[in-house]
């Protein structure tokens, strides 16, 4: 009795389901693929329903959205539809059309978003601290660099400077020691004082011959001829050459001022420094008492910063020459004339040899009426 009441109830079960599609379905066809011509159509119309449109979006009448074969195909309704009709499906959010719904392909996420600008932020406050600190770096180093060459050169100068004093003290010794010798005197200028060219000429003598003459026209000066004379008779420097007079005439062709140049060795000062000559050895006062002018010592003054009457190569450190003016006033037998004096030491030709006996020291001094 079950198994008959077990096939009775089987078979009622196949006439229910025939009576509902009217044809036999087997596994097979049940799970084979839905092709895309057949017609999928709601349960409600008797027909069968594949997995595709089982799983596709759901209109807002509940049906399925259909996506026709051809996307110019009823154009008028299932595009007006698809755009005006609410999507619900799976993946979509309730009350936001397809122009709300974000594109699935970039995806916005408030919280990456945040957390991108507050790395993007973060990433350019470092990116400024470290061009701040290379711009820092750099300007240090310029500054380190500037430091640098100034000290190098304040030393090469210092060291230059030494080693020239030390050079002509060391010389200096030498010619001390052995016994450097006046080999000239000074010329008696204030003896040629308002004699003419030719009478200041005979009075000079030591071989004294014209070598230059030139007309003066300055304005506001009595000068108006300028004699300048070689003595011959006296020994020259190789370097200086030999001692000169000069004689400046007035109008009347009278000497209104009369000077003398020699090599300061022919004096007999040898290698001194220049500093030394002025101020201990008083080489200007001394050859303004030979010319016949009476003057104190120190009455030939210095100044203190050597850099006034020092001249430097373009490399500051190579000392070129060194020249210094002097001018004060004398007495002869009471009366009161004026004086100048100019020292030079011109340093190129030594500069040149590497030998300091090669540097060029000449004195001048005038006399004035």
């Amino acid at each position: 009795m079950a198994k008959h009441a077990a096939d009775s109830n089987f078979k009622a079960l196949r006439g229910r389901r025939s009576d509902y599609d009217g044809n036999h379905m087997g596994l097979t066809e049940a799970f084979a693929p839905v092709s895309p011509t057949t017609p999928q159509l709601d349960d409600d119309s008797g027909n069968r329903m594949g997995l595709t449109e089982a799983f596709a979006p759901v209109t807002a009448s509940g049906m399925p959205a259909r996506t026709p074969t051809d996307p110019l195909q009823e154009e008028g309704g299932f595009v007006a539809e698809a755009a005006d009709t609410p999507r619900h499906g799976r993946h979509g959010r309730h009350g936001r059309t397809d122009e709300q719904v974000p594109n699935a392909a970039y995806p916005v996420s408030n919280a990456g978003a945040g957390q991108y600008q507050h790395k993007s932020r973060r990433m350019r406050k470092v990116l400024i601290a470290v061009i701040v600190l290379l711009v820092l770096l750099a300007v240090t180093a310029v500054y380190l660099g500037v430091r640098l060459v100034y000290e190098v050169s304040t030393l090469a100068f210092q060291q230059s400077e030494d080693s020239i004093t030390e050079t002509m003290q060391q010389e200096n010794v030498s010619d001390v020691a052995a016994g450097s010798t006046k080999k000239t005197d000074v010329v008696n200028l204030t003896g040629l004082l308002g004699l003419s060219q030719d009478e200041a000429i005979a009075k000079v003598g030591h071989g004294a011959s014209v070598t230059a003459t030139r007309e003066v026209d300055q304005e506001g000066s009595d000068v108006k001829t300028e004699v300048t004379l070689a003595l011959t008779d006296e020994p020259a420097d190789t370097r200086s050459g030999t001692p000169s007079v000069f004689l400046s005439l007035n109008a009347d062709g009278a000497v209104i001022r009369a000077g003398y140049s020699a090599a300061t060795s022919a004096l007999g000062y040898g290698s001194l420094s220049f500093a030394d000559a002025v101020q201990s050895e008083h080489i200007i006062e001394n050859a303004l008492r030979e010319a016949g002018l009476s003057v104190d010592d120190g009455a030939a003054v210095l100044p203190e910063n050597k850099g006034d009457y020092s001249t430097y190569d373009t490399d500051g450190t190579t000392l070129m020459k060194e020249t210094c003016s002097f001018s004060g006033t004398g007495t002869v037998d009471g009366a009161e004339h004026s004086w100048d004096a100019v020292l030079l030491y011109d340093y190129v030709a030594a500069n040149t040899s590497g030998n300091l006996n090669d540097t060029i020291r000449v004195l001048y001094i005038y006399v004035n009426a």
